[in-house]
């Protein structure tokens, strides 16, 4: 490991020291909440609170900075928000953003004594994956209920963090959402698997970047939607990818991140 690499490794443990220390107290202050007294205005100035000082401790601590924009894509009124998912960063950046949000969250992080409880007093719809397509039904008639409160639906279409540039796998439920409920959907496309990857155990400096696009319509057939969806968020965060890497990133050279972008590089376009 360089000179360089060990400081951002040291820089990355004083975030994450930070960030899980203030997570837990968070959660315990935000669960005690939820459970005594439900859904209230302080346990949302609790979450607000956790992302706003997030970016600033990653800013601070990693030299890792937040650039979101596009929020006026948003639509008044209930919606649907896929997002490209690459990072913990893309959960709390997009957060303040979003007005109410219900997150779409797995059912192992709703279990976790504390944090599952002011999850759940924040809207969050609990999934169980392991169910499979049998889950989904649930997950719908809990983001109707959340629509039905003035609330956003945020969902990671693939279920899961993916490497930058790796192929896409968008899954059944954000066509069965989109179907079911009849709301807009905004893609939100972005870049920051480039500063906090998936399996990395260091925050590179930069600026990781997300974008709000405008909303695919309500009412098309399910494999157009999943086709558009699929299509504009892939192409836009590759894009804001590629711009990244142009203009030079903190992180040390990566053959194999470099050989994906080649390759798309060198793709043909439609």
């Amino acid at each position: 490991m360089s000179i360089r690499a060990a400081i951002q490794a040291i820089r990355t443990i004083l975030f994450y020291l930070v960030f899980i220390g203030q997570t837990a107290i968070l959660a315990i202050i935000a669960g005690s909440i939820g459970i005594l007294f439900g859904r209230t205005r302080f346990g949302w100035a609790i979450a607000r609170y956790w992302c706003w000082s997030n970016v600033i401790f990653l800013r601070a601590l990693t030299g890792m900075g937040t650039d979101v924009e596009g929020s006026e894509n948003i639509p008044p009124g209930g919606c649907i928000i896929a997002s490209k998912h690459q990072s913990d960063w893309d959960i709390f950046a997009i957060f303040p953003h979003t007005g109410r949000p219900a997150y779409i969250a797995k059912k192992e992080l709703m279990r976790i004594p504390f944090f599952g409880w002011a999850a759940h007093s924040l809207d969050c719809i609990e999934i169980d994956r392991q169910k499979g397509a049998q889950a989904i039904p649930e997950m719908i008639s809990q983001a109707r209920d959340a629509i039905a409160r003035g609330c956003r639906i945020v969902i990671y279409p693939e279920g899961t963090r993916r490497a930058v540039l790796a192929p896409a796998e968008y899954r059944q439920g954000i066509v069965r959402l989109y179907t079911e409920l009849g709301v807009p959907v905004v893609p939100v496309v972005l870049n920051s698997g480039l500063f906090w990857g998936r399996n990395s155990l260091v925050i590179w400096p930069g600026t990781a970047k997300a974008r709000f696009l405008p909303p695919i319509e309500p009412g098309l057939a399910p494999e157009l939607f999943r086709a558009r969806l699929h299509d504009v968020i892939e192409a836009e965060s590759t894009r804001l990818t590629l711009e990244a890497i142009d203009e030079g990133i903190g992180r040390p050279p990566d053959a194999s991140l470099q050989a994906r972008a080649d390759a798309l590089r060198a793709a043909p376009k439609h």
